[in-house]
C-alpha cells in the first residue's frame, strides 16, 4: 500500500508514526513544503524570548531519525502541487531545484494545518508571522536590533510573543481591533488579564486598527475620524491576527469545504473522495454542545486526528470526536485557561444557563505560597449540563479547567462536580477542591436553596427597587464599594434585619462566600432575597471592562 501524508507536524507525523506501527509492510510517504519536520511549533514564541535557548530542542524528529526507526520516506523542502484524482497521483516540486515528479497513492492523508491571517494593510509585507521554523529565525533576527514592537492582534499567540518580546527587552504594543484580548474569555475574565498585561509593561491598544505600517512605525486608527489617527514606533511588527485552514490544494482538486471554510470530512476524516482524508487546523470539526461545524486550531486535536486517521487508513473501526476547544495559555506567569463556550456565545445563540463565578485559592491558604484564582462555570439552566468554563489565575489553573473538560467529556453535571473525589494534600489543594466548590455552588441553584444575580444585572435591579447590602467588613467597604449599597457586616446581620427596607434585596460580599451566608439568613427571615454571583470582585471586573476607555 502506498500512503502519501502532506503535512510533517502535529497531525501529519502523528498519522505517519502510527501508521508505520500499524502495518510494516506499507511505503509511507510525507511531504512537508518548510524545511523541518515534527518540530515543536507550540513552543516557538518561548524560543524568539530566549526562554527556550537551544534551537534544536525544538525539533524532536529529522527526515533521517524518521527514516531510521520508522521507515518513513519524509521529503522535507518539498511542495504539493497539485492531485489528479482519476488517477490517483500527487504531482510534487522540490523547491531547490523546481523539479517535479509524481507520486501514486492508494491512500492520501491532507495535513496542510492554517496559514497565518495577512490583513490588507499597505506596508503589510514589512510584518513578521510565526508558524514555522523559518518564521522563528526570521523573528530571532529581526528582534535582535529592535527596541520597539507592535503585535497585530491579541490571541493566544499574541500574547504570547508580547511576553517573549518584552523579556528581550523591547518595548510591546499589542494592538487588537475589538474591545479585548483573548476573545475566548468574557469580559469580567478577561479584566484581570488586561490588568497584568499593563502592568507587565506592554501597551495595550484595545478598539483600535492599524490602518498602515511604514518603515520604522505603524498608523493606528480608532474610528473612522481623521483625527483618531496616530503613528507608534515599531522597529518590528508581527501580524497575529489569526489563522485560516490552508484549503488550497483542497480546493484545486475539486474538495468540498464547510460552512466555516475548512476541509470538509465525516466521522472517519474522509473528504469527499473516500481515498483521500484530511486532519488538523485545515478540517472542520463538530462541536461538542451543538454539533455545528467549528474550526478549533489546537495541537492537542491535529495530534489526536492524526492517529485515528492513521487507523482508518490501516482499516481499523475509527471515529472522530467532538470537540470543546480546551486551551491554555502564560501571560507573564498568569494562566489563562477556556473550555466550551463562554456567555457570550450563549446569549448570543440564546441558551438558557446559569453563570457561577468563585474565586478559590490554588491550594489551602494555611499553606505558603497559596495564589487566588478566578473561575467561571456556564451551566444548562433546564439539563444540569456543563456548558463551559474560564478560569484565570497564577497557580491550579491548567488542573481545574482540566478537571472540568474531563467531566464535560464524561457528561458529568455541574451539580455533580461536588462529589468527584480529586487529589488532596494542603499544598496542592483545599479538602473542598475549587471544582468541588462549582458543584456545590451549581446544586444550590439548581435546587433553589439560593438564587444568584449577575453583576451585569445589578443595576437594573436596583432601578428596580431592590436594596443592595454589603455584608463585608467595614475595612473592605471603606477600601472600595459598590455604590448605593449598605454596610451591614454578615455577623451582625441577624441583630440588624429591621435596618433593610421592604422589598426584594441583593447581598453580596467580596467574592459570594458570605453572600450565602447572608442570603441564607434573610431567606429564612422571610426576605425575597439574591447574593451577586462572585461578589464585588467579579463586579468590579466586570465594571471596569465595560467602563474603560478602548485605547487605554
Amino acid at each position: 500500500m502506498d500512503h502519501i501524508i502532506i503535512g510533517g507536524v502535529a497531525g501529519g507525523m502523528s498519522a505517519a508514526t502510527r501508521l508505520r506501527r500499524l502495518d510494516e509492510d506499507a511505503h509511507i510517504t510525507v511531504i512537508e513544503r518548510s524545511g523541518h519536520v515534527s518540530f515543536a511549533n507550540c513552543g516557538l514564541p518561548y524560543h524568539v524570548g530566549g526562554v527556550i535557548e537551544d534551537r534544536e530542542s525544538l525539533l524532536l524528529q529529522t527526515p533521517a531519525s524518521l527514516g531510521r526507526r520508522f521507515g518513513l520516506d519524509v521529503r522535507v523542502g518539498t511542495e504539493a502541487v497539485r492531485i489528479d484524482r482519476a488517477r490517483r497521483v500527487v504531482v510534487v516540486r522540490e523547491l531547490a531545484t523546481g523539479a517535479e515528479s509524481e507520486l501514486p497513492y492508494d491512500h492520501l492523508l491532507l495535513s496542510p494545518g492554517a496559514r497565518p491571517v495577512r490583513p490588507p494593510i499597505p506596508g503589510i509585507e514589512r510584518a513578521l508571522s510565526l508558524r514555522d521554523i523559518e518564521d522563528t529565525d526570521a523573528l530571532v533576527a529581526a528582534s535582535g536590533p529592535a527596541r520597539t514592537a507592535v503585535i497585530i492582534g491579541g490571541g493566544f499567540i499574541g500574547l504570547e510573543l508580547a511576553e517573549n518580546l518584552t523579556h528581550r527587552g523591547i518595548a510591546v504594543t499589542v494592538v487588537e481591533a475589538a474591545g479585548q484580548v483573548m476573545a475566548p474569555l468574557d469580559p469580567e475574565m478577561v479584566a484581570p488579564v488586561h490588568d497584568h498585561l499593563r502592568a507587565s509593561g506592554v501597551t495595550l491598544r484595545l478598539g483600535t486598527s492599524v490602518t498602515a505600517i511604514g518603515p520604522d512605525t505603524v498608523t493606528l486608527s480608532t474610528g473612522d475620524q481623521a483625527e483618531h489617527v496616530e503613528h507608534v514606533d515599531a522597529d518590528l511588527v508581527v501580524a497575529a491576527v489569526g489563522v485560516r485552514p490552508d484549503t488550497r490544494l483542497a480546493d484545486d482538486a475539486g474538495l468540498r469545504t464547510g460552512p466555516r471554510g475548512g476541509i470538509l470530512v465525516d466521522s472517519r476524516f474522509r473528504t469527499s473522495d473516500p481515498r483521500i482524508l484530511a486532519v488538523g487546523d485545515a478540517v472542520e470539526k463538530r462541536d461538542a454542545l451543538d454539533g455545528e461545524q467549528v474550526l478549533v486550531p489546537l495541537a492537542n486535536t491535529a495530534n489526536r486526528q492524526g492517529r485515528m486517521a492513521a487507523d482508518v487508513m490501516a482499516g481499523l473501526p475509527a471515529h472522530d470526536r467532538p470537540v470543546l476547544g480546551t486551551a491554555i495559555v502564560g501571560v507573564f506567569g498568569l494562566q489563562v485557561a477556556t473550555t466550551g463556550w463562554n456567555e457570550k456565545r450563549l446569549v448570543a445563540a440564546g441558551r438558557p444557563h446559569r453563570v457561577i463565578h468563585t474565586h478559590p485559592a490554588s491550594h489551602a491558604t494555611y499553606y505558603p505560597g497559596a495564589e487566588g484564582m478566578s473561575l467561571k462555570l456556564l451551566v444548562d439552566h433546564d439539563t444540569d449540563a456543563i456548558l463551559g468554563a474560564q478560569s484565570v489565575g497564577r497557580d491550579g489553573v491548567d488542573k481545574r479547567i482540566d478537571v472540568i473538560a474531563t467531566a464535560m467529556a464524561g457528561g458529568i453535571t455541574a451539580s455533580a462536580l461536588a462529589d468527584l473525589e480529586l487529589a488532596y494534600a494542603p499544598q496542592f489543594a483545599s479538602a473542598k477542591d475549587p471544582v468541588n466548590m462549582l458543584g456545590y455552588v451549581a446544586d444550590n441553584l439548581r435546587s433553589g436553596v439560593t438564587r444568584s444575580i449577575q453583576w451585569h444585572e445589578l443595576d437594573d435591579a436596583l432601578v428596580d427597587g431592590a436594596v443592595l447590602v454589603d455584608v463585608r467588613t467595614r475595612q473592605e467597604h471603606e477600601a472600595g464599594a459598590i455604590p448605593g449599597a449598605r454596610l451591614i457586616p454578615v455577623d451582625e446581620l441577624r441583630q440588624r434585619l429591621e435596618e433593610i427596607p421592604a422589598g426584594p434585596v441583593v447581598v453580596h460580599c467580596a467574592v459570594g462566600q458570605r453572600g450565602h451566608t447572608a442570603a441564607q439568613v434573610l431567606t429564612h427571615a422571610g426576605r425575597e432575597v439574591r447574593n451577586l454571583d462572585g461578589g464585588y470582585r467579579t463586579w468590579l471586573a466586570g465594571t471596569s471592562a465595560r467602563e474603560r476607555v478602548p485605547a487605554g
